[in-house]
């Protein structure tokens, strides 16, 4: 069974697009939330950890489930983004975005701890005792010493938001041209008997997936 270009190429551009969206908002949430962490000592860390990290090991379709909850038109949250925006936040490309965010979050929070744990705190005490700045620590010590594995986590979280599809499925859905990503449109691919269209579609992620890893392999070895 052949099929229509527009079938392939619209679930890779919104991929790439959510990916890519994704990707950076989990960023700057990993690196505030690694950065306090990797340093922090206080009682209960274990369990706020835990929490983060959480994502990780749940089944995507409860990440999912839990965020219909959250998000959906009959709680708070989606009510109120709904009276702002006009529109609600289950079933759009925004909610595909967030979907990607909570579970490709611990991934990369858990990558960029490391590198932050693996900097020396008796290099950014001696800056500080030179009226060094928190920023200016992050700047020029910090965030050049942990620069591997920042790296590592954004290329990571892509690859990961990239193939999310079970929390993407269930506050999402399957849009054509709105919502349907990769991991969605396959399965409806396969569900119609168009293996070809399957194969295309999967050929593109796993294309994508291993250039983003093979990208953060050899930045690591750097």
């Amino acid at each position: 069974m052949r099929f229509e270009w527009n079938e392939f190429a619209s679930p890779v551009w919104i991929s790439v697009q959510v990916a890519l969206a994704a990707s950076l908002i989990v960023f700057v949430l990993a690196l505030a939330a690694a950065k306090w962490m990797a340093k922090a000592r206080f009682i209960g860390k274990s369990t706020i950890e835990t929490l983060l990290l959480l994502p990780l090991v749940l089944p995507p379709t409860v990440v999912g489930f839990v965020l219909l909850m959250l998000l959906g038109r009959r709680s708070w949250i989606g009510e109120a983004y709904e009276w702002l925006l006009g529109q609600p936040i289950v079933f759009s490309w925004t909610a595909a975005v967030i979907a990607s965010v909570v579970v490709a979050f611990p991934l990369v929070y858990r990558t960029m701890k490391a590198g932050f744990e693996e900097v020396d705190m008796e290099l950014e005490d001696a800056a500080r005792s030179q009226g060094a700045t928190e920023w200016q620590l992050f700047r020029w010590i910090t965030a050049p010493l942990a620069s591997r594995s920042l790296t590592a986590g954004y290329l990571l979280g892509f690859a990961r938001s990239l193939g999310e599809f079970g929390a993407t499925l269930m506050i999402a859905g399957n849009i054509p041209n709105r919502t349907q990503t990769i991991p969605t449109a396959i399965y409806v691919a396969v569900d119609a008997g168009n293996v070809q269209l399957a194969w295309a579609l999967a050929g593109a992620t796993v294309m994508l997936s291993f250039l983003m890893l093979l990208a953060a392999g050899r930045h690591s070895k750097r």
